[in-house]
């Protein structure tokens, strides 16, 4: 009788190598490794020999940074999407990627249950978990780090020598370093001396995209983005997919020191946390989209549109992205893109971006109106009356105050 499959989010780090003999072990299950790529780089170099060494049955790696880019952070992007005024969700996004691409696997396996290696402490598990509930809640979760009745490893030691005793011998470090998440967008950076905040970070030790402002260029460069409803299109004169405009963003910002953040901020789980992450190429973007945007939505749009952003944020930071609240308010962003079309042009220099020029052909700004010069479409006198009806209920609740004073004197 065959065995029953478990589809396990592979990384090809010491957890979750551990975890292929241990599902083995205390399952008894046929074990397909799953990698998903978001554009993590280099950390998929020799995978296949890994996982396989490790007992896998089979190893799957699936690229989704095209999918990632276009249907999780451009929608996250055109919403101004910010958690906490600082976190560009990087880790957040791309979350319900993968969990949608483990779905597929195991609906195509066969398997009966899906395993991550995500902490019980962390966002993570809960974005995992929801994502998987709402695609496919026949399907079995297994989340060892909470199962401390079976998963009995407190250490990166515990794991090198389990992993040794199952004839597993690969060269993994058991000295601790930083807990890093990589993708396209973002790399966040926790543990070692960030777990106090009274520490400064060491950042010569910590950065991997970029420098800080500090070692950047003495000399600012140029940058020129064109959008098209509300996406970009091309970087420099030069038409690109998005996910080749993030790429080359990424080079440009680490280079002049932008987008770094160091953020205590506050979990889903209960508790807070420090981090810092890095997302030069995401921070250029979403600043050069808002630069955009400012000339060409109306104030009661612009202002909505902030708050239903911070919503957004959080609706996608609580691992809810396949939820109708998370549809709705893309539908409503959506909808404001439509005339978010024109070229911005600002200046990278040692941590800022600063402004060079925007234009749009769908621009509300006018000259006329906006100068000092008195146009057709604005008479002075016209202010009268409206400064009379809109203080009106202001001055109104001060003269029965006074009056009031009065009588009770």
């Amino acid at each position: 009788m065959a065995k029953e499959k478990v589809v396990l989010a592979y990384s090809g780090g010491l957890d979750t190598t551990a975890l292929i003999p241990w599902l083995k072990e205390n399952f008894n299950y046929d074990v397909v490794c799953c990698c998903i790529n978001c554009g993590q780089g280099n950390e998929l170099d020799g995978l296949e020999e890994r996982a396989k060494l490790s007992g896998a049955s089979k190893l799957y790696i699936e690229d989704i940074i095209d999918e990632f880019c276009e249907d999780f952070i451009m929608p996250c992007v055109k919403a101004g999407a910010v958690y906490e005024h600082k976190y560009l969700l990087g880790t957040s996004m791309a979350r319900p990627g993968i969990a949608k691409k483990l779905v597929e696997i195991a609906r195509k396996e066969n398997a009966v249950a899906i395993c991550h290696g995500a902490t019980g402490k962390g966002n993570d598990q809960i974005r995992f978990e929801l994502g998987i509930k709402a695609l496919a809640p026949d399907i079995k979760i297994i989340a060892p780090w909470r199962m401390t009745d079976i998963w009995t490893m407190q250490s990166r030691e515990d794991e090198i020598a389990y992993c040794q005793a199952h004839g597993i011998n690969l060269p993994f470090d058991a000295a601790h370093s930083y807990s890093r998440d990589r993708n396209l967008w973002h790399i966040s950076h926790e543990g070692l001396e960030l777990e106090n905040p009274a520490n400064e970070p060491n950042y010569d030790d910590l950065l991997v995209l970029g420098v800080t402002p500090e070692k950047a260029p003495d000399e600012g460069e140029y940058v020129t983005m064109t959008f098209e409803q509300g996406t970009p299109v091309s970087l420099n004169g030069k038409e690109m997919k998005v996910s080749e405009i993030i790429t080359e963003l990424n080079k440009l910002g680490g280079k002049h020191g932008i987008g770094i953040v160091d953020i205590v901020e506050n979990r889903v789980v209960g508790m807070k946390s420090r981090g810092v992450y890095e997302t030069p190429g995401g921070t250029i973007l979403m600043e050069a989209h808002d630069q955009l945007e400012e000339l060409i939505l109306d104030r009661e749009t612009l202002e909505t549109k902030k708050k239903l952003g911070s919503q957004f944020a959080q609706v996608v930071y609580e691992g809810k992205w396949f939820t109708p609240l998370r549809e709705a308010i893309q539908a409503f962003v959506e909808s404001t893109q439509q005339y978010v079309t024109g070229e911005v042009k600002f200046k990278l220099y040692k941590g800022n971006i600063i402004k060079a020029g925007t234009t749009s052909p769908y621009s509300l700004y006018s000259e006329s109106l906006a100068s000092f010069t008195t146009g057709d479409l604005y008479d002075h006198h016209d202010a009268d009356g409206f400064i009379t009806l809109f203080g009106l209920p202001l001055k109104v609740r001060a003269m029965k105050m006074q009056e009031v004073k009065k009588n009770n004197q």
